[in-house]
């Protein structure tokens, strides 16, 4: 899989996207990164450390989340991405949902589109995707936990994003599916998607697992979003296990030392 100039073994190994919240307000690092010197040091920080991609978002999506003005989330996001770009080589991820968000960021030569709406809450960002031949990631998110039956509503929405990025011609090797942890799901939904993430490889496509400090982690843990490392680097190890391609985490060196050693065990097992 091609993302912007790197090649990535989506088929042979699980990879690395760090977080780099430029927000105010995300729940786990609001604040810290949110000028550019900042976010800047943080991401050369995780790139030292092994990241793959960075994946720069704009506005929090925490439960309770408040949209932000379009301008802001631009201002925000694209002169980060484009000071990244032109300082290192590693693919940007733009973390949004909104095709005027995504085609700054692609302007400033953002590499990929990671929606957590899966291209469905506009589809003109799925054009923008085909259009300048990024990457993209597709989350599964619904609004409440109202489930028929969770698994099979999960696939049947997932079907949905697959379907609109075909329709606007978005390259089909570089579609990345994501289960969506954490969004419009309980804590045993968000369990039990974990566990079953490898259903999702049905369609062929390489799969990204976010659970990073999340509240399935928290709440299962009864721990603050500052301790929840070992609890996110479980569920790092499960990804890699069920064949994940991606993690996206906030702490690169630790969760990059538990894909080594799982990934060495499992080849001696002749799994890799």
């Amino acid at each position: 899989m091609l993302i912007g100039s790197r090649e990535f073994d989506t088929d042979n190994h699980c990879y690395v996207m760090g977080i780099l919240n430029v927000t105010p307000d995300s729940f786990s690092d609001g604040g810290k990164y949110n000028s550019l010197d900042s976010a800047l040091i943080q991401a050369e920080k995780m790139i030292n450390e092994g990241a793959s991609i960075v994946d720069v978002g704009g506005e929090s999506t925490r439960p309770g989340y408040q949209k932000i003005p379009i301008q802001e989330e631009i201002e925000r996001t694209s002169k980060v991405i484009e000071a990244i770009k032109s300082r290192f080589d590693i693919p940007v991820s733009i973390d949004t949902y909104k095709p005027e968000v995504a085609e700054e960021a692609l302007k400033v030569k953002a590499d990929m589109i990671n929606d957590i709406r899966g291209f469905q809450y506009d589809e003109r960002i799925a054009k923008l995707t085909a259009d300048y031949g990024a990457a993209c990631c597709l989350m599964h998110w619904r609004e409440k936990p109202n489930y028929t039956s969770f698994m099979d509503d999960v696939i049947k929405d997932l079907q949905i994003s697959i379907d609109i990025a075909k329709k606007y011609g978005v390259n089909e090797n570089k579609i990345i599916l994501d289960p969506g942890v954490g969004f419009g799901k309980t804590v045993e939904n968000n369990l039990e998607i974990t566990n079953k993430v490898d259903e999702l490889k049905r369609w062929g496509y390489p799969v990204l697992l976010a659970t990073s400090r999340k509240s399935m982690i928290g709440l299962t843990l009864d721990l603050p979003v500052d301790q929840r490392l070992e609890g996110t680097i479980a569920t790092t190890v499960i990804g890699v296990m069920k064949g994940c391609s991606f993690v996206r985490v906030h702490d690169v060196k630790e969760n990059i030392r538990a894909i080594k050693m799982t990934e060495a065990i499992l080849a001696r097992n002749g799994e890799y």
